[in-house]
């Protein structure tokens, strides 16, 4: 989105400036650039961790380098192409008392630091035919990464069935004196995931896995759930509901794009039951996926991406999703660039009345308005957008193929759009992706979809929507980057979702974003501290 923002801004100053006119209008553009920049900039504000120590040990299995945190930070992880490097990109980290120390195994060529922009990144780079893993730890804080060969790897650290109980001592007669309770236990009471503990449940390893059930009316129920892997704590909260009783629908952030609104915001403005975060969205709220709502398509992608969809008579869709759009005006026919999203260069964009009122456009293009069929006016930039119509908006190649063909004021115009297989036929349909479980089984798209390091790989914060084996629609949260839970990646997920009976899933946007609101609440604990303004949502709505 930056480079597309600073791209932009270089399109606005390479024009030459005319009129005082016309210089307020890039000096108010700028400024909401820049606010937006600032906006996706502040969605990384974490408190500062101190890095304090870097060291590694070697097993006759696998090679651990572990840091040594005075708190858990934001962090993401990314592979090189070749599998080789792997870089741990830590946001506002202080790496001040951190002994930079050279590492050599013999699965581990070499470990090298750089900070730039505030972060501070740690590149490990693995022998040939490693594999790896990251966990977190927890009192005191730790992250860790296995490298190991592979298959050995995954042999070893494929996760069991059930999740892992953390080893007690056997306690004395009289139990564990409430000061010697484990440090687990004062997390999930801190954040009313656990109510009092009998020292003797710890004992008898009786306290973990949690599993909370809340019936929330007829045929709506949530679920918290709290285990234990090797590596500390995993929370989840999800919804089931019956669509019988309930219909599924995407929302947007304050009704229209581009936008951004809290999902406990949009769920209270829609009087729903339950909302979960949906799409991926640009810092100034334009989403990132294929969205159609009620029949009518709000967003585009580049990209041929999983989705989720609703048919006419309520039956669920999922698969890949892909948009195409033409707009013949008169005997001139373009393709669409997109839908209600920013113009670039060479692009032709429909925007409708989703948009807002005005298409809020530079004056390098030309814009057609559309109503009943035919062109009603021809204008520069910033068009109102009819409430019974659209906005054709082109620039550079389209803006000269339709100028070329004499389009004026009364010629016809036919927008034709269509969306792959069942999705044509959709009535709401929400793109984003990857796909986690098909047919019952866990079935990750992320590579095939082009999806970055930062979603592709580490574990973090997880949102999803899926329908169950026995119809149930299903939302789940999963927190991360936090003492209460760390998180889960892509593959373990869609097992979490398998073992819960879910039949078909997909990724939403996940990381802050990942908000799960219900009983007049959002119930999960947001990895930002507070709720992620997002750009949309799904609802459910009692019927």
């Amino acid at each position: 989105m930056k480079g597309a923002v600073f791209g932009q801004l270089s399109f606005y100053f390479e024009t030459a400036i005319s009129s005082l006119e016309f210089v307020m209008r890039v000096l108010k553009k700028i400024l909401v650039l820049a606010a937006a920049l600032m906006l996706a900039a502040a969605s990384y504000v974490h408190a500062a961790a101190d890095l304090t120590g870097l060291r590694s040990s070697s097993g006759t299995v696998r090679d651990r380098i572990v840091f040594d945190l005075t708190e858990m930070p934001i962090y993401h992880a990314n592979i090189s192409e070749d599998g080789r490097e792997l870089t741990l990109d830590f946001a506002d980290v202080n790496a001040a008392k951190l002994n930079r120390s050279a590492i050599r195994t013999k699965r581990i060529q070499s470990v090298s630091y750089a900070k730039r922009n505030g972060h501070f990144y740690v590149t490990v780079t693995m022998a040939k035919g490693m594999s790896y893993r990251i966990g977190n730890l927890t009192n005191p804080f730790r992250i860790f990464v296995d490298v190991a060969p592979e298959g050995m790897e995954k042999s070893e650290e494929k996760p069991s069935a059930k999740p892992v109980q953390k080893p007690v001592e056997k306690p004395a007669e009289t139990g564990i004196p409430p000061q010697e309770m484990p440090a687990y236990i004062k997390v999930l009471q801190e954040h009313g995931l656990l109510g009092d503990v009998d020292p003797r449940d710890v004992s008898a390893g009786r306290v973990l896995p949690v599993s909370r059930v809340t019936n929330l009316g007829q045929g709506l129920q949530m679920t918290t759930q709290v285990w234990q892997d090797e590596d500390g704590l995993v929370t989840a909260f999800f919804i089931e509901a019956d669509p019988q009783f309930y219909s599924v629908r995407p929302a947007l952030a304050r009704g229209y794009i581009p936008g951004r609104q809290t999902v406990s915001g949009i769920a209270r403005a829609t009087n729903a039951a339950a909302a979960i975060n949906a799409s991926y969205f640009a810092p100034n709220g334009e989403l990132i996926g294929v969205t159609k709502i009620d029949g009518s398509v709000v967003g585009t992608t580049y990209f041929d991406r999983s989705a989720f969809g609703v048919m006419e008579d309520g039956s669920f869709i999922f698969g890949v999703v892909s948009y195409n759009g033409t707009v013949k005006i008169d005997q001139t026919t373009l393709p669409v660039s997109g839908v209600d999203a920013e113009r670039g260069e060479n692009n032709l964009i429909i925007y409708n009345r989703t948009y807002g009122r005005t298409t809020g456009t530079n004056p390098y293009g030309l814009e057609y308005v559309v109503r009943n069929g035919r062109v009603t006016e021809i204008n520069t930039n910033d068009s109102v957008i009819p409430s019974d119509g659209y906005v054709v908006s082109v620039h550079g190649s389209s803006m000269d193929a339709f100028a070329s063909a004499g389009v004026r004021v009364g010629d016809p115009v036919t927008l034709t759009e269509h969306l792959t297989g069942a999705f044509d036929r959709a009535v709401q349909v929400v793109g984003a992706g990857p796909r986690l479980v098909e047919n019952g089984q866990v079935h990750v798209t992320a590579g095939d979809e082009q999806f970055p390091g930062d979603i592709r790989y580490g574990r973090a914060p997880r949102s999803a929507v899926g329908v169950t084996k026995k119809g149930m629609i299903f939302f789940a949260v999963v927190d991360g980057r936090q003492s209460h839970s760390h998180g889960l990646t892509l593959t373990e997920f869609a097992e979490f979702l398998v073992k819960r009976g879910v039949r078909d899933a997909v990724n939403l946007d996940g990381g802050g974003s990942s908000a799960l609101y219900a009983d007049g609440k959002v119930q999960n604990f947001p990895s930002d501290g507070t709720e992620r303004s997002v750009g949309s949502a799904l609802v459910l709505q009692k019927k």
